[in-house]
């Protein structure tokens, strides 16, 4: 935990030091598409007069480059072939340094997968000031009981959603205030460690700088949820290529996330081989004329499925929508059914406010927003991210929700818990606390 403690303070710093420059990038490694944006800050806002100011620095910013390319070597949101990654990472940065006019040096990433699991923490001191201090909440946050979340696993957010001072709880940002006893509820989102190491090796083959990692259920819910939304409480539900990410916010925080193995390549694939047509053509047929509501008019309606086969007849297939409708709905139906078993274990049903938005790119099947609603009982509807300043038209679609989120998370980050100075002596084991003094004593 020390290890990854120390990697995620460098990737802080990093960030800080490349939006001083003014120039940082953004990349989204999915599994059907590989986005790259880069952004130009307008430098830091200035600090409050009592110092407090923003722990990661808040910055005003606007895209001045992007690029999308077709991923390759991502499977189930993870690297699957690290040379192919490499390659399409490669092509999207260029693109968008290009269209920029800039070379950038560092990214910020996003992936879907890599299997999360999330913990709720907490954690107890005594204020020895009177006052909470920076000092304080850096105690606090390290008295917290982290689980034992297992060999090849590792923290991607560590994030203080409530804070309680004696008696009252539900503080933001008790920093200033007078009390006794301090005591924070985070949340602890951990991920197989090898889908990090594979991405951040990818990274670095390309001869950039990550300054951040970030997992891709949490930037599209921050982009897609409206404000009241994510302080009510409700759930992002992010449709991608090869992995559904979901997401919980409550009071601004996201308080819980998972992920379904399951996205619209899955669709894709189940058109090609019940049509037996190749992957371009069925992505083609889904885009066009896909749904999962059939009426009396689809069985009319003719498709031509085309090809370039050789074989005249087989060509000039046609079948009725009604028929592409049969295929795709079922597997539909599977990972809505997923996502509404994770929803019940996550205990969703028991938040105030019960509201869930659809974004990425497999939720603009028609007619998805309602059999979602079917299917997972609540009030469901289509996302689409903010609007951000100089973001290309073709990049405003729900598909763009966790590239734009991404971007947000870049420019106003939220307190994690590497960024706060954590005492050596408070650190969860005793090897850590030798292993924190040997990385003092070197370095």
């Amino acid at each position: 935990m020390t290890d990854l403690y120390q990697t995620q303070r460098a990737m802080r710093n990093m960030r800080r030091a490349a939006m001083q420059r003014g120039v940082i990038a953004i990349l989204d490694v999915g599994t059907s598409k590989i986005a790259c944006l880069v952004l130009q800050f307008d430098g830091p806002e200035p600090e409050r007069e009592d110092g407090l100011g923003s722990m990661a620095g808040q910055s005003q910013f606007r895209v001045i480059g992007a690029a999308t390319t077709r991923s390759r070597g991502v499977r189930f949101g993870e690297i699957d072939a690290m040379q192919e990654t490499e390659r399409a990472i490669r092509t999207a940065v260029q693109a968008a340094q290009k269209m920029a006019n800039v070379r950038v040096d560092h990214v910020i990433a996003c992936f879907a997968g890599a299997n999360p699991r999330s913990y709720g923490l907490a954690g107890e001191v005594e204020i020895e000031a009177g006052q909470v201090s920076e000092q304080d909440i850096a105690r606090v946050l390290a008295a917290a009981d982290v689980p034992d979340f297992g060999q090849g696993r590792d923290a991607l957010h560590a994030q203080p959603v409530n804070f309680a001072l004696d008696h009252r709880s539900g503080l933001a940002d008790p920093r200033g205030q007078i009390g006794n006893r301090l005591a924070v509820d985070m949340h602890l989102l951990t991920v197989d460690q090898s889908a990090i190491s594979n991405l951040v090796h990818c990274i670095k083959r390309c001869d950039l700088e990550l300054a951040g990692l970030a997992s891709s259920a949490y930037v599209s819910g921050i982009s897609s949820l409206v404000e009241d939304e994510q302080e009510l409480g409700a759930a992002c539900i992010d449709m991608g290529g090869g992995a559904t990410g979901l997401s919980i916010f409550m009071k601004k925080h996201m308080i819980y996330a998972d992920a379904v193995r399951l996205g619209g390549d899955h669709v894709t694939s189940d058109i090609a081989k019940g049509l037996q047509v190749p992957m371009a053509t069925a992505e083609r047929i889904k885009t066009f004329y896909g749904g999962v509501h059939a009426t009396g008019m689809d069985d009319r309606e003719m498709i031509e499925i085309g090809g370039e086969t050789g074989d005249w007849e087989r060509d000039r297939r046609r079948v009725s929508r009604a028929e592409l409708i049969g295929i795709m709905r079922p597997r539909v139906e599977e990972i809505l059914e997923d996502v509404r078993a994770r929803l019940d274990a996550a205990g969703f049903e028991h938040l105030p406010s019960q509201q869930i938005v659809l974004s990425g790119g497999a939720s603009q099947i028609p007619g998805l927003d309602g059999l979602a609603a079917r299917i997972l009982g609540q009030n469901v509807r289509l996302g689409r991210p903010l609007r951000v300043q100089g973001l290309p038209q073709a990049a405003t679609g729900p598909a763009f929700a966790s590239s734009v989120g991404l971007c947000l998370f870049a420019a106003h980050p939220q307190d994690e818990w590497w960024d706060f100075e954590i005492p050596a002596e408070r650190y969860p084991a005793r090897s850590l606390k030798r292993a924190m003094k040997w990385f003092k004593d070197n370095w």
